[in-house]
């Protein structure tokens, strides 16, 4: 039997065409179901762009659980509903994995009941904490809650622990991320979320602004009184820092190395930075001013490294004045 023998230059050419060597026009992403929608879109509008011949891959794991795998390097960028936190910034850190952190929408995280609810129209912030705290107890009324509430049963429903979302409320509304009631049905896929407030009538639950504006025949958003009297979560009130202390920025965290060395990652975030803007509010986000995303694009052709928030939430302050400041 003859062997057949290939030279080295071709042997690397065959071989780069199999899918094994195809990883490298593949971007992976993974993390937050509040920016998914978001990624989601641009995505396919990128895969349909002319000479766009990548592949674009999003999954849904949670702020949280994104970032473990993109501390790992198994994502090239990870959706994030809330800031990277300390701790895992020493997990890419240890990994010497450095990010760009870039915010590409802001989000009025929504507080919904189900139709049914006439009375639940505007709940305090110590209200939602009465209801969601660590100390809340398992048989909650809604009298509880409020003296002329009616004594019916509160059925809590909650995004998961690895979400970004669950982070974010419970250290706005209860003081400490993750000190939260034990006594709640938590998922990290916000649909069951809505499908479980949507089926009954004493349900409660938070998440995304958008996935309440694709579910507003089911569901009702509750008005959020931070202080300074009732406000309904809208584009407006989210974007002009009044919808408080809900209002929230949201992001993507770009792996350096990977944007540095491989064009098609490069090519994905500008694309997401630059077209992006129209698929966010398409989807139920707020766009960033026009200032907010020259700077977020000057950050990310830069390549600036780290995190602009510490380890932690920025309530009350303006992308703006934080990527001036940087």
């Amino acid at each position: 039997m003859k062997i057949l023998s290939l030279p080295l230059s071709l042997l690397a050419a065959a071989l780069a065409a199999t899918p094994a060597f195809a990883q490298s026009q593949i971007v992976k992403i993974d993390g937050s179901s509040t920016v998914f929608p978001v990624t989601e879109a641009v995505a396919e509008d990128f895969q349909k762009a002319k000479k766009q011949k990548v592949k674009v891959t999003v999954g849904i794991s949670g702020t949280g659980g994104g970032f473990k795998k993109f501390c790992r390097g198994e994502t090239d960028i990870s959706n994030a509903s809330r800031p990277i936190l300390k701790a895992e910034m020493a997990d890419c850190q240890k990994a010497g994995i450095e990010y760009v952190e870039l915010q590409v929408a802001i989000d009025g995280l929504t507080v919904v009941v189900n139709p049914g609810n006439t009375f639940a129209t505007c709940l305090t912030v110590e209200e939602l904490a009465k209801i969601y705290g660590p100390d809340s107890p398992e048989n909650l009324t809604w009298k509880d809650v409020r003296a002329d509430f009616p004594a019916d049963p509160i059925n809590r429903f909650m995004p998961g622990a690895d979400s970004g979302t669950f982070d974010y409320f419970t250290e706005v509304v209860n003081g400490e991320v993750d000190a939260s009631t034990s006594f709640g049905q938590q998922s990290e896929d916000d649909n069951v979320l809505v499908t479980g407030v949507a089926g009954d009538v004493n349900a409660i639950s938070y998440f995304g602004y958008a996935y309440y504006v694709e579910n507003t025949d089911k569901l009702k958003a509750v008005e959020v009184d931070g202080g300074d009297g009732c406000v309904a979560p809208s584009a407006d009130t989210a974007s002009d820092d009044t919808y408080v202390p809900l209002s929230r920025p949201v992001f993507i965290y770009v792996s350096k190395k990977a944007a540095d060395e491989r064009p098609e990652i490069a090519r994905f975030v500008e694309f997401y930075l630059k077209e992006g803007r129209a698929l966010v509010k398409e989807v139920g986000y707020i766009p960033l001013p026009d200032e907010a995303y020259r700077l977020v694009i000057e950050r990310f052709q830069k390549r600036q490294p780290g995190s602009l928030f510490e380890g932690g939430s920025k309530i009350g302050v303006t992308i703006e004045e934080l990527l001036e400041g940087a």
